[in-house]
């Protein structure tokens, strides 16, 4: 019987230390926050970092983005990409920055799809029959061989030049082309413009100052290793439907699975999204936004949009005089000294933003995402009593005044002209967040400026 073994020696397995990086990402308003983070962190990381150290709610809807102001160019960086590899593109003069805010658009093809791809700007091949649903399009961009095209007129900016020209344009799977014969697209006709692998694409901040663009809905592909202007491919759409269009289609070519990994990723372990099922859904706030009665001895839903509006009026003002209440137990000025009623309770709302002006608020709902529903509230620059609703719906933004209305010796506001009145901005909002009324649509998601 053998008693001895052979000795083996084992090598030594040295652990991984990532290196720790500073980073430094701004607000809205100019504040910033150092962050001292791991090498390989993503875009994603560093929210959840962000939400957890200013305790804001996590409502998936919060984005880092890259600023690059030198050539008027922003984007926001995909959930999975990782921060360092972008910073690591940045020349030491440039000031470009990162900034933290709400995205509510980075997902929303997935909820609905039929505003990101009109029916005249997509086809299909051959192989394909029957109707196409909007949510089959999305399945055939994240996984199917047979990719949908998208097609339509851009304005390319010529290569060394300050002009531009407009072409037919086609997205296809190997690539953008434009036909150098109308809207021809056979294979001799086709000239090939850019890929996507090596370069990332942005929106265009102020394409008409600074490049001369025809309109003010431009953007552009830039190589991962470029810092200047000279190898930029700038487009330009003549709408914000069609930017719209070809920029969403773009990153799900470029990004394909990944998008929707990145998309699931809040809902993994939920029995409701263990599969491929993309159709529209309701956001958090539509659906639980009901009027409900609770005056029984069982609660209801209120059907009746008049008798919901009775009991909105009727809660605001118990719930007014309640804060009056409370106010004078603690010593604030009494409901006669301060004579105009809620002045200024509306101010502490992240949904108010005072004085800022009309382009102001269409550049903050823009930025903060262009669907249905994003509003914000501000002082009218043209009536110093009124205010007025800004609100996004169908890839436009549409401004609404509030004006103050004076009966019995009571001060109420309304946007319809007197038919629906409240007896501040507060009730007015939570009213609209509940009824569309007067409004295109329901507001959704306010836009806010955060402190970091």
């Amino acid at each position: 019987m053998n008693l001895y073994a052979r000795r083996v020696t084992l090598p030594t397995v040295t652990p991984i230390v990532l290196q720790k990086r500073v980073i430094k990402v701004y607000s809205e308003d100019d504040t910033s926050r150092a962050l001292e983070v791991p090498s390989d962190i993503t875009a994603r990381d560093v929210c959840q970092l962000l939400i957890l150290k200013n305790h804001y709610i996590d409502d998936h809807s919060w984005t880092i983005f890259e600023h690059l102001p030198r050539i008027g160019l922003e984007r926001a960086l995909e959930d999975h990409e990782l921060v360092m590899e972008v910073l690591s593109n940045w020349a030491m003069e440039e000031e470009n920055r990162l900034y933290f805010r709400k995205n509510y658009a980075k997902y929303e093809f997935f909820k609905n799809p039929g505003s990101f791809f009109p029916e005249h700007m997509v086809s299909f091949s051959n192989e394909t029959s029957g109707a196409i649903g909007h949510t089959e399009i999305l399945q055939m961009f994240l996984s199917s061989s047979t990719y949908p095209e998208i097609h339509g007129y851009l304005h390319a900016k010529e290569q060394g030049k300050k002009s531009w020209k407009k072409n037919y344009f086609l997205l296809r799977r190997s690539g953008l082309y434009f036909s150098t014969k109308g809207t021809s697209k056979e294979p001799r006709h086709l000239q090939f413009f850019c890929e996507f692998s090596n370069s990332d694409m942005y929106m265009s901040l102020a394409g008409k100052k600074m490049s001369g663009a025809p309109a003010n809905y431009g953007f552009c592909f830039k190589p991962n290793k470029s810092g200047g202007t000279r190898d930029l491919k700038q487009l330009c759409a003549d709408d914000e439907q069609s930017r719209t269009c070809w920029m969403t289609a773009i990153r799900l070519l470029k990004y394909g699975m990944q998008l929707y990994q990145n998309y699931m990723r809040p809902y993994q372990g939920r029995s409701s999204f263990n599969s491929l099922n993309i159709s529209p859904t309701r956001s958090i706030s539509e659906n639980s936004l009901v009027a409900m009665d609770f005056s029984g001895h069982r609660s209801r839903v209120i059907e009746n949009p008049t008798e919901a509006l009775s009991v909105a009026v009727e809660e605001g003002l118990a719930w007014r005089r309640k804060g009056c209440l409370r106010l004078n137990a603690h010593g604030s000025p009494s409901a006669s000294q301060t004579a105009t009623p809620n002045i200024a309770i509306h101010r502490s709302q992240p949904w108010f933003h005072h004085k800022i002006s009309r382009d102001e608020a269409q550049r903050l709902i823009l930025q903060q995402g262009l669907i249905d529903g994003v509003f914000l509230v501000r002082d009218s620059q043209s009536n110093p009593k009124a205010f007025v609703l800004s609100l996004s719906h169908g890839l436009k933004i549409k401004h609404f005044q509030i004006v103050p209305l004076e009966d019995d010796g009571k001060q109420f506001y309304t946007l319809d002209d007197g038919h629906t009145r409240f007896t501040d901005l507060i009730q007015l909002v939570e009213f609209y967040q509940l009824n569309k009324g007067v409004l295109p649509c329901k507001l959704k998601h306010y836009c806010a400026r955060i402190a970091l």
